[in-house]
């Protein structure tokens, strides 16, 4: 037992300083390149010079919602893969995701943002994930029992709907509202609102807080849910709470930052072949882990063409996708399911 506590102590630390290095290197490079030294000097002191308005100004809020939004990503597919019991599961599956673009689409198209102001857009897009989460949680209702396998099968359905609605919505809108949207679809962690950024800081850490108090419930369900309320689960409550957290995690996480995918796909798994299956340190792994490689692919969409961006979305694809299937290839991911 205290050899086992200590590789996750050993862990944790080795994470956590994989995410301080990654974060320093994200202030530290960009068109204007700003020295080490020069990045501990403007946390000690104040000022208002070019160096400072880039750090406090661009580079750290970024960070700061990278943080959040990769953290948040991660656990919820490491929650959806635990309890679904399906290693292609994601935040995304269920239509979550869908239902956020499509409601940030018609808030573009009607320019709502125009007149009601730019926080309208993050609204709109919880407001339609949590649409899809009412709709797919009510619709695998039966007879007060969750349905898992209604439930992913509901949310592959509505998702397919939503994103129909959107090509729908891009086909007949005009051509400056057509940028606007494909680019949110692809993903940015570029928003000048501290106050979205704390409220998604504040949400992500209460997801990981929550998802910690359902560790065991969660390595129980990697049983099967027979097995999981032969061991005292009451599996009714945990899947409805899980499903719910892990919902509202990717609803905040898409509301603001768009859609980055493979986060959620590509870290659980990963982190699953380093860690173990044990959920009490997956979880604190894949948040971190989660955390510092959107932050990395950020900081490479910034850079790789400077001074122009690419989405995130697209880096997180590109490299979450070939680091899937070279796991994949060299037969090291491990199977959920205790199989």
């Amino acid at each position: 037992m205290k050899k086992r506590l200590f590789r996750w102590l050993l862990w944790i630390l080795i994470l956590t300083g994989i995410l301080a290095a990654v974060a320093v290197f994200s202030l530290c490079v960009g068109s204007v390149r700003i020295p080490f030294r020069e990045i501990i000097s403007l946390f000690l002191q104040e000022g208002s010079n070019i160096e400072h308005s880039i750090v406090f100004g661009i580079r750290l809020p970024r960070i700061l919602l990278g943080l959040a939004v990769g953290g948040a990503l991660s656990i919820a597919g490491v929650i959806l893969q635990g309890l679904f019991r399906n290693p292609l599961v994601e935040p995304y599956t269920l239509g979550i995701s869908g239902g956020a673009a499509l409601g940030v689409c018609l808030n573009i198209v009607l320019r709502l943002s125009n007149t009601l102001g730019i926080l309208t857009l993050p609204i709109s897009g919880f407001l339609g994930a949590i649409t899809v989460i009412f709709a797919v949680y009510i619709l695998s209702l039966r007879k007060g029992i969750l349905k898992i396998q209604g439930l992913l099968l509901t949310g592959v359905m509505i998702s397919f709907i939503c994103s129909s609605l959107i090509m729908l919505t891009m086909a007949v809108s005009r051509t400056e509202d057509l940028h606007g949207i494909i680019f949110w679809t692809m993903g940015s962690l570029e928003t000048p609102q501290w106050f979205l950024i704390k409220i998604a800081l504040a949400i992500s850490l209460s997801g990981l807080i929550i998802s910690y108090l359902f560790s065991i419930d969660l390595n129980a369900f990697s049983l099967g849910e027979e097995e999981a309320l032969h061991l005292g689960v009451n599996t009714e409550r945990s899947k409805r709470l899980l499903f719910i957290l892990a919902s509202l995690l990717t609803g905040c996480s898409v509301s603001v930052a768009g859609i980055i995918g493979f986060v959620g796909l590509v870290v659980p798994h990963l982190m699953r072949m380093l860690v173990g299956a044990d959920h009490r340190i997956l979880l604190i792994a894949s948040y971190l882990s989660g955390a510092a490689f959107l932050i990395l692919c950020d900081t490479l969409a910034r850079t790789i063409i400077a001074p122009m961006e690419l989405p995130v979305g697209v880096v997180t694809g590109i490299i979450g996708g070939a680091l899937f299937v070279y796991a994949l290839t060299r037969h090291q991911l491990i199977p959920l399911g205790g199989e």
